[in-house]
């Protein structure tokens, strides 16, 4: 009987598939609450809640009070904020999404250049005029229209002209 090497083996064995991974997508921003805020209405996602454990870590002197602020009626943190998918679960301790999710993160620096990647925006069938002006009303821009054989979308500027496309 012939062994087989362990190298051999191994390649002929079928690969366990990877355990899939959580992800957030994370946006630098001048003003995090603003971003979070417009994106929210935009998507029709929540804003987090992270007042639970703000408020606790405060009363603990484990940070200062100088990192929060009040952002949408609650105690939240100064340079973060996140909108998070209203199905999605959450850490009911941190109130942190835990599924689809966008973190806007202030960063000092003001965006220079066009995105390497952005957010695409579906709409209803034949809503997509009547969503670009719902955008443009939350504070959105048309930037162009873009017209192509294998499609038509708007592309557009958020309050702090990153660019997403409306389908």
């Amino acid at each position: 009987m012939t062994q087989t090497p362990p190298q051999a083996q191994a390649q002929t064995e079928p690969q366990p598939r990877p355990q899939p991974l959580s992800w957030k997508l994370v946006i630098d921003s001048a003003d995090p609450h603003a971003q979070a805020g417009f994106w929210a209405q935009a998507l029709g996602y929540l804003i987090e809640d992270n007042s639970p454990l703000v408020e606790r870590l405060l009363a603990a002197g484990a940070v200062p009070e100088a990192i929060t602020t009040h952002a949408h009626g609650r105690r939240a943190w100064l340079d973060l904020a996140a909108a998070r998918h209203p199905d999605d679960p959450y850490d009911e301790v941190s109130g942190t999404g835990q599924g689809r999710r966008l973190l806007f993160q202030r960063v000092p620096e003001p965006k220079t250049v066009k995105n390497r990647l952005h957010i695409d925006v579906h709409s209803a069938p034949g809503q997509r005029d009547a969503e670009a002006d719902r955008l443009v009303g939350l504070g959105a821009r048309v930037l162009r229209t873009v017209d192509e054989q294998g499609g038509s979308w708007i592309v557009m500027a958020d309050p702090e002209d990153n660019e997403f496309c409306l389908n």
